[in-house]
């Protein structure tokens, strides 16, 4: 519906706000009595936007603000090109816009009650002449005495239809308020009142622009905060699952637990590598740090170990180009990893150290130990190339476990103490367990080490575990 003018004079117009009800409406008399102040205007739901940083409960927490008592219904829509992270700058008067609707309330009504016609997370299209599209172009907030075309249409031909849909359509006072971070529009947000209640009021107007504001800002936060997290799962869920994987002559079962409870990912990465001839190779490395630096350089060390393991370069010179390598990557300076090389038919294993906590290895006599190192290395990106393999036979089954040093660092022990009781765990839950047999056993033991091991899981270190069963070839 077209918003009824006059002739005899323009719509009344404030600053911000573009005004076009009949301009003998009630809106252009004066209150009988002094206005409500603005937080009065609406629930203590207001007073929440802002304290999470998440999309959908803040998009909640604005529209339980606005309804029951401020209207009857109310809804927020962001940009989708905005809310996936895109270029949200278009020209000045788009043919069309694409809007997420991000949050919805009906009276006091829960959301699922509406999820069938109105669903939360769709994405509308609004034509040029529609009072949303206007809002957004013009920066300027919508005040009509109906809902416009469009949106009847679209309302009246919903899918299947709504026992209650007329009382959407039931609309005397409408508003489109745009929401803006800085020079920029980056969604906006409904409210509807019907015949039951007065049209909506200049200070009323001017208090839902100041709420608004507000919550642009809180969604702008959001909405950064969900990118980066997105980001850093990303980054996490490239690492191996958890699961257990098999090679010829080899069970992997490995997994990592991230320092704190806010932190999702840190420096510490793990691999499994197939290498030619059978051979696998396995690695554990650290960076130092716990943010988003030492997450790309962990990624940086991790995707290189790929590259040069498809070389199939010997252990030694693999560590030695890696540490050339984080020479010139930021924040990979110290890092640390060992590389282990298992060869089942030739019955061999080979280590190479860069100043990493030495492997443990559990033989046919049942008991866990470490393994000695001809050379502990230093850590990567000091530019010594000066590593060292330690080459071992393994006849008969055993288990290697490759650790980061958060499961067995301690202010309040020596390392040498904690490798000691990192290994007594193992034998520990190996003997309680029976043997390593079976789908689940590794991965079992594998997130028992994790979660009880000789550090505690909420230290200020990141836990990395990497367990393989090694089955040397028989005779």
């Amino acid at each position: 519906m077209v918003p009824r003018s006059s002739a005899a004079r323009p719509a009344p117009t404030r600053k911000g706000t573009t005004l076009r009800n009949d301009p003998r409406s009630r809106i252009d008399d004066p209150p009988a009595v002094r206005p409500p102040s603005h937080r009065s205007l609406f629930s203590p739901a207001a007073d929440a936007l802002g304290s999470v940083l998440d999309l959908r409960l803040t998009g909640s927490q604005l529209v339980h603000a606005l309804t029951p008592g401020f209207a009857d219904a109310a809804s927020v829509h962001l940009l989708e090109r905005w809310r996936r992270g895109e270029n949200a700058h278009s020209s000045p008067d788009p043919a069309r816009i694409e809007a997420h609707r991000l949050a919805l309330r009906v009276g006091t009504d829960a959301r699922e009650d509406w999820e069938g016609v109105l669903p939360v997370g769709e994405v509308l299209v609004f034509p040029r002449e529609t009072p949303y599209a206007r809002a957004l172009a013009s920066g300027q907030t919508q005040l009509l005495d109906s809902l416009d075309a469009h949106t009847s249409q679209r309302l009246m031909s919903s899918e299947g239809g709504h026992a209650r849909i007329h009382e959407l359509l039931r609309v005397t006072s409408f508003l489109v308020v745009p929401l803006r971070v800085r020079d920029l529009t980056i969604g906006f947000v409904t409210c509807t009142r019907g015949p039951d209640r007065a049209p909506f009021l200049p200070a009323e107007t001017t208090a839902v622009e100041a709420l608004t504001a507000r919550a642009s800002g809180a969604l702008d936060n959001a909405r950064r905060y969900e990118h980066e997290r997105r980001t850093t799962l990303a980054i996490r869920d490239s690492l191996p699952s958890g699961a257990l994987r098999e090679f010829e002559g080899c069970r992997v079962a490995h997994g990592s637990l991230a320092a704190g409870q806010d932190t999702v990912i840190g420096g510490d990465w793990y691999d499994v590598l197939p290498r030619p001839d059978g051979r696998v190779g396995l690695i554990v490395g650290d960076a130092m740090g716990h943010g988003p630096e030492s997450a790309v350089a962990m990624l940086q060390l991790r995707t290189a170990t790929r590259v040069l393991a498809e070389l199939d370069l010997p252990a030694v010179e693999l560590v030695r180009r890696l540490d050339a390598l984080a020479c010139g990557t930021p924040g990979a300076s110290f890092a640390t990893c060992v590389y282990v090389e298992w060869a089942a038919q030739q019955r061999t294993c080979t280590v190479v150290s860069a100043g990493h906590p030495p492997p443990l290895l559990r033989g046919p006599d049942g008991r866990t130990a470490p393994v000695p190192l001809a050379e502990a290395g230093l850590p990567l990106g000091l530019g010594t190339g000066h590593y060292e393999a330690t080459v071992f036979p393994v006849l008969e089954p055993a288990l290697l476990v490759l650790y980061s040093d958060g499961l067995v660092e301690s202010r309040d022990a020596d390392i040498d103490h904690q490798i000691a009781r990192l290994a007594g765990a193992l034998d520990t839950a190996v003997t309680g367990s029976g043997a390593v047999d079976g789908g689940e056993a590794l991965p079992a033991l594998c997130r028992r080490l994790l979660h009880d091991g000789p550090s505690a899981p909420s230290g200020a270190d990141d836990r990395t575990l990497l367990i393989a069963e090694l089955i040397p070839a028989k005779d």
